[in-house]
């Protein structure tokens, strides 16, 4: 594998997500991950969600932006499980307020949204890794343009400029595409498990060994 071919143009476009972002993404998020549990809960409760991870210093969030749009995002931690912890204790009410309509229109996923405390220990490999990217998405016009790749780098290099040796990535074992990219990443596969009723596989990158990752903070005020 060889290095990253960066594009200063795409890189020049890419800044930290900031709290005034969060309905946007959120938006995004819905559109793209329809089906997930939490867009099933609503873009209001995805909005909180973002605010309240915006708000929390384990949090590392980038947007894409063309014209002043944001086109496209990530969203990873230094330390997932933790991070979202505190969120949902700090959150609360405002989430639980605007979770509220989508359990009434789906008291199915009820038992879904208790299980959800257990997913950071199911979807650890045969160690635990603090550091993941939880969540990407992109206008779909973009998608084989390499923005995806672009701002994978720069998640990939701040979590390497702080200390992380590996980070994690769950996503569907029935997703080609996010499949075929993690491979071609260098990512491995780590550990596969069942959750929310669908067959997961959590991938794992050694950023110290990837000629992809350059350790460096590409956007020193996050």
């Amino acid at each position: 594998m060889s290095a990253f071919d960066v594009d200063p143009a795409v890189m020049s476009r890419i800044r930290p997500m900031q709290y005034t972002d969060a309905s946007v993404v959120a938006g995004m998020h819905h559109a793209a991950m329809g089906n997930s549990l939490w867009s099933k809960l609503g873009v209001a409760f995805l909005t909180e969600i973002y605010r309240g991870l915006v708000e929390d210093e384990r949090f590392l969030g980038f947007v894409y932006v063309e014209d002043n749009v944001i086109r496209g995002f990530i969203a990873g931690s230094t330390d997932a499980s933790e991070m979202m912890s505190a969120v949902m204790n700090k959150r609360f009410v405002p989430l639980a307020l605007t979770a509220t309509a989508g359990v009434a229109k789906r008291p199915g996923v009820i038992p879904l949204l208790l299980k959800t405390a257990t997913y950071f220990s199911e979807s650890d490999g045969d160690f635990p890794i603090p550091a993941e990217s939880l969540f990407c998405s992109f206008a779909p016009e973009l998608r084989g343009k390499r923005v995806s790749g672009h701002i994978n780098k720069v998640l990939f290099d701040d979590l390497a400029a702080r200390g992380h040796g590996h980070v994690k990535i769950t996503t569907e074992i029935d997703n080609p595409g996010a499949n075929r990219q993690l491979k071609s990443w260098g990512f491995e596969d780590a550990k596969r498990f069942r959750f929310y009723g669908k067959d997961m596989i959590t991938y794992v990158l050694d950023l110290k060994a990837s000629p992809r990752v350059e350790p460096r903070l590409s956007h020193p005020t996050v």
